[in-house]
């Protein structure tokens, strides 16, 4: 007798019971843009459903996240003022720091997390100091940690450098744990691929470059190997999370780097490819929710601990509709 083994056909209570990858609302964090000025809630054009919004407007959208359950909001900082070294990215009353404090004495309890980086707050739009028209690594660390000092003292519960500069995340601990701020968590952009995917993003913050790219400190999109290089060298200098992005499109190094490291992984589902999925649906192209929905599954399969994606709201409603 041939015993041929059967697919799982049963009810949808029965599926979901014995389903490999399981998502939580809590293992989401939603990005912000977060502009200086008051009573401002602006569309992003690039980005539709997405907004600037100024710190006095910032617990609207807080709120949804909170009754949502979702794990956490990464804020991104739009000042008024650019100069070359990006200044008001450490000052006391900046907008992020603001931004932070207004969200922690509104909601205590939400994670809060503060992207630290130099692009959105430079007038060159680089993420870090110029020697010339070359980024300075070494000059642009004590920065990044003045920086990440001034976010934990506003209240954030991590500190997130995107910047892609070498050594940054062993700069910031230190000077983290210097300030007896030893409690702030690290969660680098570890592994940050120069990619075409971040248009949108550029536009909503400002921040793109205004001469040259960033190849020359962010990640070439045709290596693996040195993305686990880079993960493992942020984790030996502190790093409590480790971020992987783009999403969707990369990943094979989203299971390689999860595989590699004994800290928890963030997939971050970037702006292009919210973007993207957008436009098909407006189109009639795509069913949104199914197709968000199934990017969520595909990076949580990958490996991903957390998913930083604009459409963490969406997703936690339909959950609770019963599309995931």
């Amino acid at each position: 007798m041939i015993v041929r083994p059967r697919r799982l056909r049963s009810t949808k209570a029965i599926r979901d019971m014995t389903c490999e990858t399981r998502l939580s609302p809590s293992m989401f964090v939603y990005p912000v843009f977060v502009r200086e000025g008051h009573n401002i809630n602006e569309d992003i054009p690039a980005m539709p459903g997405q907004k600037r919004y100024s710190p006095d407007k910032l617990p609207v959208i807080l709120e949804r996240a909170v009754k949502a359950g979702i794990g956490g909001v990464l804020l991104f900082g739009i000042p008024e003022h650019k100069d070359e070294t990006g200044s008001e990215a450490w000052r006391e009353d900046g907008v992020i720091q603001t931004a932070i404090r207004t969200a922690k004495r509104e909601f205590p309890g939400l994670t809060v997390i503060g992207d630290v980086c130099l692009c959105e707050y430079t007038s060159h739009g680089h993420c870090g100091l110029l020697k010339g028209e070359t980024v300075d690594n070494d000059s642009t660390l004590d920065v990044l940690a003045r920086v990440a000092v001034s976010q934990a003292r506003a209240g954030a519960d991590i500190v997130a450098p995107s910047d892609m500069m070498d050594g940054h995340t062993g700069a910031i601990r230190e000077a983290l744990d210097a300030g007896g701020m030893t409690g702030t968590l690290i969660m680098s952009y570890a592994v940050k691929y120069a990619s075409a995917f971040y248009g949108p993003f550029r536009e909503a913050a400002g921040s793109a470059p205004s001469f040259g790219d960033r190849k020359t400190y962010q990640m070439d999109p045709r290596n693996v190997r040195e993305a686990v290089k880079e993960a493992l060298l942020d984790v030996g200098e502190g790093a409590d999370i480790i971020i992987v992005k783009p999403g969707m499109p990369y990943l094979d190094v989203l299971k390689t780097v999860k595989e590699a490291v004994n800290v928890p992984v963030a997939s971050y589902c970037v702006s292009g490819e919210y973007s993207m999925i957008k436009a098909a649906c407006a189109n009639g192209w795509l069913n949104e929710k199914n197709v968000a929905c199934e990017s969520a599954v595909c990076l949580a399969r990958g490996g991903a601990d957390v998913i930083i994606t604009y459409y963490a709201l969406e997703l936690a409603e339909w959950m609770r509709e019963g599309w995931l």
